[in-house]
């Protein structure tokens, strides 16, 4: 079961097969809904669009397929009860209601593309072109074949969602983003603002007292579960990454010195020079100039004579190919060490090639790269080797085999943790070491099943991470005689948090009252600090992007405060000046924002469209067999 929902989608294909071409069309079914009801036909359809049925089968694979695409994209399984909260069912079968009617719509017009266009487009598509650039007819076959398709499906979705495109970008058409909009947007992101502020921290906290006994427990006895022992987890952990999966193979050494001849440009490095030249305006200049040369001027002396640095002259030790000019590059790989060539007319002007120095060429032997080309071959083969190694390994779980004995079985290494949290800590509070990177796996173990089946959880990259819970220790709450340190130091700060919060409550009541800011930052003897130029989203030394909000808030010449990096630390500030950037409607930014707005009109003019097109075909839906087909149950 495990390798058959595996197999079913792979990210970007998946995506190309199951998801819309336009993203607008799942962006008007989020906006206008489906709301239809009936009752009178079959359970084995879902919905009905006109007089097309979406079958119950049909809808269950494709929502198994974007549940594993999902799932590998942010690196975590998503649940069937997480996939109906966050209402995945209701968003797919909108998508394949819109492309219902859209279909039919250009059925109906009999829109049609070429094969000729199809093949162009997949010919050119970076996803099936080999290591020359070039569309590798293999690699499209391999690919196609791990995703479960065969090339006359795979076409044939092409061939839809062209069309889709054809109609939809027609409808939604070049729609011009209004002026007044474009000049709120650009003003929002590129407002720019600077202030005045003081940070308040533990020295202006004052002293924090000791707690009593009866201060901390009541404390306490407040917070009991911000102090409860969280729930710790016993998990091995089996990583398959192409270096991994290297180091268990072995390439014999004909197999490496043909490689090597393979590659041997690779490891070569052409004939490199040291080159200087001189560009002139004239011909006849140049000449004046050559025979300052052949009498015995240098070729220093000449560029310091025509106001050049030897920044100016020197192009540094370089290969032919890179001398822009041709020409230039002939004569000065036709010298030899030390010589100057004639005048040449180049394509910047005429010019005068020194070459100081020759590099010859060098080529790698086999001994010196054969590490590094090892370990090269070893990784491209582990990399073809990923999925039936994949494969292979769930065959053994699902046989009874431990994931431990699994990993092992092909010289992988496990690796099990005695105890982590949540957080990705152990039991000493200190973050677990050497977690898998590209994953976020957390959230997968604590929501396993101990001994569970569960599906690895894809790398950024490339490869799985497997994960088998073996223990649980659940959460518990804890005495205060356990933790009498902890808590006291999360008193105290809370206490100096709540000092400086009054404090700045109380400079800002002094401002308003009349006084400078300077002047009640010098009645706490703080030094005032300056910070020009903050725009929202860009980061600033010393001002949190939290407080980000609050300094847009507040109108120029006003005060106002917010909380620093932390609890402890809080920032009094004065809005100085407020700079609204200039609008130029041709400015690359502009035309950035003007690109966004359209696109979004675009997508509801198309929303629009498709609701249209809906009442006039007329859609309903059956929430009994869409309930039964995401596994949810009838009404």
């Amino acid at each position: 079961m495990l390798r058959g929902i595996h197999k079913a989608s792979a990210n970007w294909l998946g995506r190309i097969v199951m998801g819309v071409v336009l993203g607008l069309i799942a962006v008007s079914f989020g906006i206008w809904g489906i709301g239809d009801m009936f009752r009178g036909f079959g359970q084995s359809t879902v919905a009905k669009v006109g007089g097309t049925e979406i079958r119950v089968e049909q809808f269950r694979q494709l929502y198994q397929d974007r549940l594993q695409q999902i799932g590998r994209n942010i690196g975590r399984p998503i649940l069937p009860d997480q996939a109906r909260a966050l209402g995945l069912d209701q968003q797919l079968l909108a998508q394949m209601i819109s492309e219902t009617v859209v279909d039919a719509r250009a059925r109906e017009l009999r829109l049609g593309i070429e094969d000729a266009e199809i093949a162009r487009r997949i010919t050119e598509d970076q996803n099936f072109q080999g290591i020359t650039g070039q569309f590798d007819r293999m690699r499209f076959e391999q690919i196609l074949r791990n995703n479960g398709l065969t090339e006359a499906r795979y076409l044939t979705d092409q061939r839809r969602n062209s069309l889709r495109h054809q109609l939809l970008g027609t409808v939604a058409g070049e729609t011009p983003a209004p002026k007044a909009a474009l000049e709120a947007f650009h003003r929002f992101q590129n407002e720019q603002r600077t202030i005045e502020y003081v940070s308040l921290g533990r020295e202006q906290a004052g002293t924090i007292p000791t707690p009593t006994p009866e201060m901390l427990g009541k404390y306490f006895e407040e917070r009991k579960v911000a102090f409860r022992s969280p729930e710790y987890r016993k998990v091995t952990l089996v990583t398959l990454t192409p270096e991994e999966l290297a180091a268990t193979i072995e390439v014999s050494d004909a197999d490496l010195k043909k490689a090597y001849e393979d590659r041997k440009a690779r490891y070569s490095t052409p004939e490199r020079r040291r080159v200087r030249q001189i560009v002139f305006p004239t011909m006849d200049e140049a000449r004046a100039a050559a025979d300052k040369l052949a009498k015995g001027t240098t070729f220093a002396a000449l560029a310091a004579e025509r106001g050049l640095k030897e920044s100016d002259v020197d192009l540094g030790t370089i290969a032919r190919t890179a001398i822009v000019d041709r020409t230039v590059a002939d004569a000065a790989f036709a010298l030899k060490a030390g010589e100057i060539s004639p005048p040449v007319e180049g394509r910047f002007g005429i010019t005068i090639v020194q070459v100081e120095t020759v590099v010859p060429p060098e080529t790698k032997s086999f001994e010196q790269v054969l590490p590094e080309l090892k370990r090269d071959v070893a990784v491209e083969r582990a990399k073809n080797e990923m999925i039936n190694v994949q494969e292979k390994i769930e065959d053994e779980r699902l046989g009874g085999a431990t994931l431990a004995d699994a990993a092992r079985k092909f010289k992988l290494k496990p690796r099990e943790i005695e105890a982590i949290d949540r957080n990705g800590r152990g039991p000493d509070g200190q973050p677990v070491a050497d977690l898998p990177q590209g994953a976020d796996i957390l959230p997968q173990v604590f929501q396993a099943d101990v001994h569970g089946e569960h599906e690895p959880v894809r790398l950024q990259g490339g490869g799985y991470v497997w994960y088998d819970v073996s223990d649980v220790k659940p959460s518990r709450e804890r005495p205060l005689d356990e933790i009498k340190d902890q808590v006291a130091a999360r008193w105290r700060d809370d206490e100096a948090a709540a000092r400086l919060k009054a404090k700045a409550t109380q400079m800002l009541d002094q401002i308003k009252a009349g006084k400078s800011f300077n002047e009640v930052a010098a009645a706490d003897k703080l030094k005032v600090e300056w910070r020009p130029g903050l725009k929202r989203g860009s980061p600033s030394p010393g001002i949190p992007a939290s407080a980000m909000a609050e300094i847009y808030r507040t109108p120029k010449d006003a005060s106002g405060s917010v909380e620093g990096n932390s609890p402890a630390e809080w920032i009094v500030f004065r809005v100085t000046e407020v700079t609204v950037p200039q609008f130029d409607p041709q400015s690359a930014d502009v035309k950035r924002i003007e690109e966004a707005l359209r696109r979004g009109i675009g997508e509801e003019i198309a929303g629009q469209y498709i609701v249209r097109l809906r009442n006039e075909v007329g859609v309903s839906v059956n929430q009994s067999a869409l309930n039964q087909a995401v596994g949810g149950g009838s009404n």
